[in-house]
């Protein structure tokens, strides 16, 4: 088959508009990790509340067990405490689902186990300056360097122009992809999905009997003021 040179000349357009869209995104990006760290200090003088949902599904896409949390969150700038102030969800169990609360009878199981690791691991980093996790995110400036951005479209989100910026790992050691949406404005997330861009080997699937292939968690932001903004919600399925 022959190209033509208008064919030709099409192609080569796509190309460019794709490169240009690497290098927005990447500047972008770049402004969205300063902006986050200096975030942080800006949050220290302020008590909030964060929401953490956790859900679990089986290898047939059946919920297997779902907790909602809700903690007080102190940070100081350097480090952050979190108080367990709402615990309520529900697991499966002869193919019904149990509603259960912080107070009443939960049995744990494989399932409420794999809950509470993903849970403390995703919000409790006390080592964190907003005590989230941040290595399921990879938006700070030392993360970068080991992933491709891609700036997808500027539309508008919730009353706010966003930039839709997707992003995936050059390399197996950097495990995630997804989609963001940036606030135009202050260049800050308004929310971000994540997942694994590998799948889990079927021998880990077997032994934990609840679906992996798509392990994934996703943050959401609320903007309190112009360049002030705080982590609101936060999931992990």
């Amino acid at each position: 088959m022959r190209i033509t040179n208008r064919a030709m000349r099409i192609i080569s357009f796509l190309l460019i508009l794709n490169c240009q869209g690497q290098d927005n995104a990447v500047e972008i990006m770049a402004k969205v990790a300063t902006n986050l760290e200096r975030e942080s200090e800006l949050r220290k003088s302020y008590v909030y509340t964060q929401k953490l949902l956790t859900r679990l599904l089986r290898t047939n896409s059946k919920l297997a067990r779902e907790e909602r949390r809700e903690y007080t969150v102190t940070p100081d700038g350097k480090s952050t405490k979190k108080k367990l102030v709402l615990l309520e969800g529900q697991y499966e169990k002869d193919k019904k689902l149990h509603p259960y609360t912080e107070t009443s009878d939960r049995p744990l199981g494989i399932d409420g186990v794999m809950v509470q690791i993903l849970a403390d691991n995703s919000v409790n980093d006390e080592e964190s300056k907003d005590g989230i996790g941040m290595d399921y995110f990879p938006f700070l400036p030392g993360d970068l360097p080991g992933y491709n951005f891609n700036l997808v479209k500027t539309e508008t989100y919730r009353g706010r122009p966003v930039h839709r910026i997707s992003f995936v790992g050059k390399t197996k050691k950097n495990p995630w992809e997804g989609e963001a949406l940036i606030d135009v404005e202050d260049l800050h997330p308004l929310s971000i999905q994540t997942k694994l861009n590998f799948k889990m080997p079927l021998l880990v699937k077997t032994m934990l009997g609840t679906n992996l292939r798509q392990t994934g968690f996703s943050l959401t932001y609320t903007r309190i003021a112009p360049g002030l903004w705080f982590p609101a919600t936060y999931g992990t399925e």
